[in-house]
């Protein structure tokens, strides 16, 4: 079931991103996984129990022996020296890498095929009834619509930093510690002076269009017309189906 969600995740990636995007993306995500798939598989069962077992065995007790063990099942799948992969450590290798590529390749795919805009309408249609319980609905929204809108501009102005270092084609080999770290420290504070203009920016433009600092008086007006309704039902029921296939065989084994 972890496999077939991680291979329909890639699938799915592959379908609605553009192709630099989801190469570099299930990349990097698929690395993390593995090197995690390693260090937990190899790890889990290779350290030795420090807790010894204070029975006396079967034989002195005048008990039979425990019966074998079923023809075929190994407890040790590989052994590296000291390290080894057993059964237990490939179902928490598997279990972590699987639940990591899920986290962030979904993160991945819903950020990049919704707006901002669609983000905090369903936000806001889900926290909607807690109004009535005093909770800032409309500040809610704001805010997460302004995080979402500045995000943007914090990866682009790295990434603008990061051209210019590169075009200045500063020889590093030739330079000492502390002017390695004074160069790294001004871009550093070029990026936070960029990023506090912007930020400027954003707040003057909501004052100019009559923000004043009340959400609720404020009308927001986020754009869900492009999202299908019945594209919506079917991913609803899919994920309903998806809950129900996992949580329904745990309660009959009950």
């Amino acid at each position: 079931m972890r496999l077939s969600l991680v291979l329909y995740l890639a699938i799915l990636s592959i379908l609605v991103q553009p192709e630099q995007v989801w190469k570099d993306q299930l990349g990097r995500v698929t690395l993390l996984s593995g090197i995690l798939f390693i260090m937990l598989g190899l790890s889990t069962d290779s350290t030795p129990s420090l807790i010894s077992s204070r029975a006396p065995p079967p034989s002195i007790m005048g008990l039979p022996p425990f019966p074998a063990s079923l023809d075929g099942y190994k407890y040790v799948i590989l052994k590296l020296g000291p390290l080894q992969l057993t059964r237990k450590g490939l179902s928490t290798a598997t279990t972590s890498a699987c639940l990591t590529f899920t986290i962030f390749q979904s993160a991945s795919v819903f950020l990049s095929t919704t707006t901002p805009e669609q983000i905090a309408f369903a936000l806001r249609w889900f926290i909607s009834p807690l109004a009535s319980f005093g909770v800032p609905v409309a500040e809610v929204i704001l805010t997460l619509l302004l995080s979402l809108r500045f995000i943007n501009l914090v990866f682009d102005e790295v990434r603008n930093v990061a051209l210019g270092i590169v075009s200045r084609r500063i020889n590093w080999q030739q330079l000492t510690i502390l002017e390695t770290i004074d160069v790294f420290f001004t871009y550093i504070r070029r990026i936070f002076r960029n990023i506090f203009v912007h930020a400027e920016q954003i707040s003057q433009a909501m004052i100019v269009r009559g923000f004043r600092g009340d959400s609720t008086t404020h009308k927001i007006f986020l754009s869900a017309d492009s999202s299908n309704g019945v594209a919506n039902y079917i991913s609803i029921s899919c994920l309903f189906g998806l809950i129900a296939f996992v949580t329904l065989p745990k309660f009959l084994m009950q």
